[in-house]
């Protein structure tokens, strides 16, 4: 009975913090993964870097809400299954009640000056953010010089070419393969 009180105990405190980060973390995924990056890695030390950067890399190639997808394989490692679907409802409540709130009161703030210069300040602010979020997670990234050069082809073709992004991940998978068979004595690959 004290395993189970222990799951549930732990997955109630990551739904906690999920739900505390949902109300103040916009701009999408990349926002909350540098809070993630920041709480966990960082501070904590219960995860590391390279983790991290596996859960986002996993979770954007599934179908659905990357940040969805990368709470659930956190909460999933951090405290099993359990762990997962709490770490998703934790992430999902505040945009819900949020959404609602706003669906009710839309038509009188659509229009609204304020409304529009406020959410103007806050994609201002969202980009550093998630620029930080891919500057820290860039050590796991790129291990090794010829990851710099994978990285920038796959940047090319998917922001200069619209390559399609699962034929870019295919792309990387295959070079990580191929990379981490000729550089089996030089620690692996990207």
């Amino acid at each position: 009975m004290g395993g189970m009180y222990g799951k549930l105990k732990k997955a109630l405190g990551l739904y906690k913090y999920f739900f505390r980060i949902g109300w103040y973390t916009f701009g999408g995924g990349w926002s909350i993964v540098a809070q993630m990056q920041k709480d966990f890695v960082e501070e904590r030390k219960e995860i590391t870097s390279q983790e991290l950067l596996d859960m986002v890399s996993v979770g954007k190639s599934l179908p659905g809400l990357m940040i969805g997808n990368v709470t659930y394989l956190f909460g999933y490692h951090q405290g099993g299954v359990l762990g997962g679907i709490f770490c998703v409802l934790g992430i999902s409540t505040p945009p819900l009640i949020i959404l609602s709130i706003l669906t009710v009161g839309y038509v009188a703030a659509r229009d609204n000056i304020w409304v529009e210069r406020m959410l103007s300040g806050v994609r201002c602010v969202v980009a550093p953010i998630i620029l930080s979020a891919a500057v820290n997670l860039r050590k796991g990234a790129f291990p090794h010089a010829v990851c710099y050069g994978l990285g920038a082809l796959a940047f090319i073709a998917a922001a200069v070419f619209r390559a399609n992004n699962v034929a870019v991940i295919l792309f990387g998978v295959a070079a990580g393969l191929l990379f981490g068979a000729v550089g089996k004595g030089e620690g692996g690959s990207c």
